[in-house]
């Protein structure tokens, strides 16, 4: 079967992120995937069996490339160009182009000719290094918490036991100290190791009872001077989650943002805002999604400090004396084990925290 026509070649393309053409020497048009027919904004019976050049601003740079990797044997020629999209929106769009060579269907030369917006490669690249700081910092954790939590439970006991020894007195106190203290580390260390230890329970969730569970949760122990506001697109779909580690997720944003408004809170006007709205064509982990949840958790705090913006997400940064860096890091590592996304925007009197996540595929 000619890829061309292949359904299932035609759906694999769809699921790119990155926008897709299977053209033939002469630059004719065979296939275009989903993100390539969307971002110029014309239909797929348009593209298919036009002139792939035509669609940019430089036409003689893919005709170029395309020669180079067919008639030459080029594996791969690049280059950097523009598209012309179709109003609204912008009419030129810079993209990274890559074309390569595919095996000859039918006697006929193909090549598969890939493009990247400009800020949607800055956009996956800043996403992949998150995921790789991610991953570093979940093993360096899980590592630091088994060599901590070893030694802890040795410390406890004979602390334990020098208190049976000595019941009066000052030791007493001191083996109660070093108890408390190694309770509270045992503490930490569980919270360090609680979200790999078990795997989600994946179930039908609606984001707006996880809101208004979380709205609940902070309103009960901020009761004064904080208001949270909710602006929901009543229209959204369920999700597939796990509900305990979504609203974990949440709570640690909201409670972040409301610790951040302790001084609005003084005075009355404290204020966060919950939003849902859909995300259209919606790019997660390398992976083009049709339809996604955007969830805004905003507030009107001082907003963060400009030499921990960089940092937020990573584990024991915190700008709080009494706080312990953990809540964010965990929120990251919840939101990325749904295939989503975590980001933060901040300004004085606006900070917004937006949390992007994959909605399923209609069958």
């Amino acid at each position: 079967m000619a890829l061309a026509s292949d359904p299932h070649a035609q759906e694999a393309y769809d699921r790119l992120a990155t926008l897709v053409a299977l053209v033939r020497a002469d630059g004719t048009c065979l296939m275009v995937n989903m993100a390539l027919e969307n971002t110029l904004r014309l239909p797929r019976s348009r593209l298919v069996h036009s002139q792939a050049a035509h669609w940019f601003n430089e036409p003689a740079l893919l005709r170029d490339a395309l020669r180079r990797v067919i008639e030459d044997g080029v594996v791969v020629s690049r280059f950097a160009g523009s598209l012309r999209c179709v109003p609204p929106g912008p009419q030129t769009l810079a993209v990274h182009v890559a074309v390569s060579p595919l095996a000859r269907d039918a006697g006929e030369a193909r090549a598969l000719v890939e493009m990247t917006e400009v800020e949607q490669q800055s956009r996956l690249d800043r996403e992949r290094r998150a995921r790789d700081l991610a991953a570093a910092h979940k093993e360096l954790l899980r590592n630091l918490a088994h060599e901590v939590k070893n030694p802890l439970g040795g410390i406890r006991g004979a602390a334990q036991l020098l208190a049976l020894d000595h019941p009066g007195g000052s030791a007493g106190e001191y083996t109660g100290v070093i108890v408390r203290e190694v309770d509270r580390l045992q503490a930490l260390v569980d919270r360090l190791l609680a979200p790999h230890q078990a795997a989600p329970r994946w179930a039908a969730v609606n984001i707006h009872e996880v809101c208004e569970h979380v709205r609940t949760l902070v309103l009960a122990e901020f009761p004064q001077g904080l208001a949270i506001q909710r602006d929901y697109d009543a229209s959204l779909p369920e999700l597939r989650a796990d509900r305990e580690r979504l609203i974990q997720a949440l709570l640690n944003i909201v409670r972040n943002a409301a610790q951040a408004l302790a001084e609005r809170m003084a005075v009355g006007d404290a204020r966060i805002v919950l939003r849902t709205r859909i995300a259209h064509q919606a790019t997660l982990a390398g992976r083009r999604h049709r339809l996604a949840l955007e969830l805004e958790v905003e507030d009107n705090g001082p907003g963060v400090p400009p030499p921990l913006r960089e940092r937020i997400f990573q584990p024991l940064v915190t700008g709080r004396p009494e706080g312990t860096g953990l809540g964010l890091t965990l929120a990251q590592t919840l939101v990325q084990q749904h295939g989503g996304s975590i980001a933060c925007d901040s300004l004085p009197g606006a900070t917004r925290f937006t949390l992007v996540l994959p909605l399923p595929e209609k069958p």
